[in-house]
C-alpha cells in the first residue's frame, strides 16, 4: 500500500470508551473516519472535538473499507457484527481491538467470512496514555495479507504491530499478558507491604528493587506513580483486569496447561474486583493488601 493510497481508506470506529476515543481521534487525523457509539451524544462530542463524522446507526458504516471495534467483550462484538455485517461489502476488513475470548473471536470471524468480510483480532496494550500518543502495541491474529491491507490504519495508533498467529491468537496473548500484569501487581504489593511492616520505607525498597532482578512494570511505574502518591486515576478498571485474567484462565485450560499461579491470581483478582467495585482502578488492589497488613505504602 503506497502512501498516496492511504488517505483513500474509509474507516469506521465502533466504541468510544477510554481507549476507543483517543484511538478514533488518531485515525481521524489521517483517514476519513466515521464513529459510532451506543450513546449517540458521545459520538457527536467526538465529531466536534476531533473532526470525525458521527453516525447514529451502525448501518451508516456500511460504506467503509475498514471497521475498527473497541468494545467491552466479544459478546458485544458479535452483536455488532450481526447488525453491521450485512451492510458491509465483501473485502472489507474488520479490525477488532476488544479484549475478548479467542473462541468468541473465531465465531465472529466465521460469521463475517460468510459475507466476504475479513477479520483480524487486534487487542492493544499501552493504556490511555499510549492511545493518546499513538504509541500502543498491537498483537494481531489472522491472515498476514489482511494485516498488510490495514497496516497503515494500525500505524496511526500504534508504535509496535506484531503478527502473533491465526485468528484468536491476538486475544490469547492479550489475556495472558494481562494475567501476568496482575501477577506482578499482587507479588509487588505483597512484597512492599511486607517490607513496610519490617521497617523499610516503600520508596527505599523500590529504589533497590528497580535496580535489581525483582523489578517489573508494577514496581517501576504503577506502584511509584500511584500507590506511593495515593493517586489512583481510573485508567484501567479492576473489573476489566479481572475479566482478562479470567480469559487467560480459559486459554490455559484450552491449552491443557496446569497454570497454578495464574489460577490463584484469577481468584484473587476476581475477589478484589468484587470487593472494591466497578469504579476501582486495577492498581487499587494494593489497598486490600495494605488494609490486611495495617500499613500504607509511602
Amino acid at each position: 500500500m503506497t502512501s498516496s493510497t492511504v488517505p483513500s481508506l474509509r474507516v469506521g470506529f465502533v466504541g468510544l470508551g477510554a481507549m476507543g476515543r483517543p484511538m478514533a481521534a488518531r485515525l481521524a487525523d489521517v483517514f476519513p473516519t466515521k464513529v459510532y457509539n451506543r450513546t449517540t451524544d458521545v459520538a457527536l462530542s467526538h465529531q466536534q472535538q476531533y473532526g470525525s463524522v458521527a453516525v447514529a446507526d451502525l448501518t451508516d458504516l456500511g460504506d467503509v473499507d475498514v471497521v475498527c471495534s473497541c468494545l467491552p467483550t466479544d459478546v458485544e462484538v458479535a452483536a455488532t457484527a450481526q447488525a453491521l455485517g450485512p451492510s458491509l461489502a465483501p473485502g472489507t476488513v474488520w479490525v477488532d481491538h476488544t479484549s475478548g475470548a479467542p473462541a468468541g473471536t473465531r465465531d465472529v470471524a466465521a460469521q463475517l467470512a460468510e459475507r466476504g468480510v475479513r477479520y483480524l483480532d487486534a487487542p492493544v496494550s499501552g493504556g490511555v496514555d499510549g492511545a493518546d500518543a499513538g504509541r500502543l502495541t498491537v498483537m494481531v491474529g489472522g491472515e498476514a495479507e489482511d494485516l498488510e491491507q490495514v497496516r497503515a490504519v494500525l500505524e496511526a495508533v500504534a508504535a509496535r504491530i506484531v503478527h502473533v498467529g491465526p485468528i484468536g491468537a491476538g486475544m490469547a496473548v492479550k489475556a495472558v499478558n494481562n494475567a501476568m500484569l496482575a501477577a506482578s501487581l499482587w507479588a509487588a504489593g505483597e512484597g512492599l507491604v511486607t517490607l513496610t511492616r519490617a521497617g523499610v520505607e516503600a520508596s527505599t525498597a523500590l529504589e533497590v528493587i528497580n535496580g535489581s532482578s525483582g523489578r517489573s512494570f508494577a514496581t517501576e511505574v504503577l506502584l511509584p506513580e500511584r500507590a506511593l502518591t495515593r493517586d489512583f486515576p481510573l485508567t484501567f478498571g479492576l473489573p476489566l483486569l479481572a475479566k482478562d485474567v479470567g480469559l487467560a484462565g480459559s486459554v490455559t485450560e484450552e491449552a491443557g496447561v496446569d497454570a497454578r499461579v495464574l489460577r490463584l491470581v484469577q481468584e484473587l483478582t476476581e475477589a478484589a474486583a468484587e470487593e472494591l467495585g466497578l469504579d476501582a482502578d486495577h492498581v487499587e488492589l494494593v489497598r486490600l493488601l495494605e488494609r490486611a497488613a495495617g500499613v500504607e505504602l509511602t
